[in-house]
């Protein structure tokens, strides 16, 4: 199931006619009033997809942003990690880019965007954590996508 968020205003904004969304069983799209109340459902679509997959002894796997918009969704997903003891051992990341030729310690890198608002604070393995680092890793990078 593919579920696209927008908060309510954003999509009010940026639709100029408010014509009925066609769904089917596959795609559904979710309006919320608050990015809060899409972040939190976000959070707990991820938490409940991770502990369905640690019940059947199956890796995560995520495909994790940067930027404004997920900070909620890592903010959440942090404190179920630290109140309510979902782990994150099972869960494998991947991160689509990075900037070229910016080392992963620089304070801009989505390393470590994703290490101060996410990583930093969970229990995920080091060696499950797929944050491209040059322009060579993508070769690499691509091979551990097919792989999965």
């Amino acid at each position: 199931m593919h579920n696209q968020l927008l908060s309510r205003q954003k999509y009010m904004k940026a639709s100029t006619s408010l014509q009925p969304i066609k769904l089917d069983k596959k795609n559904i799209v979710k309006i919320y009033d608050d990015y809060k109340d899409a972040s939190l459902y976000v959070a707990q679509r991820m938490a409940g997809l991770i502990k369905a997959k640690e019940s059947k002894e199956e890796k995560t796997i995520l495909d994790l942003a940067t930027g404004s918009s997920p900070k909620q969704v890592y903010q959440e997903l942090v404190r179920l990690h630290k109140n309510e003891e979902l782990s994150f051992k099972n869960v494998i990341s991947f991160n689509l880019d990075e900037y070229y030729p910016m080392q992963p310690i620089e304070e801009q890198s989505y390393t470590s965007f994703m290490n101060k608002n996410l990583f930093d604070y969970i229990d995920i393995l080091p060696q499950n954590i797929h944050i491209p680092d040059d322009r060579q890793y993508s070769f690499k990078y691509s091979s551990l996508l097919l792989a999965i």
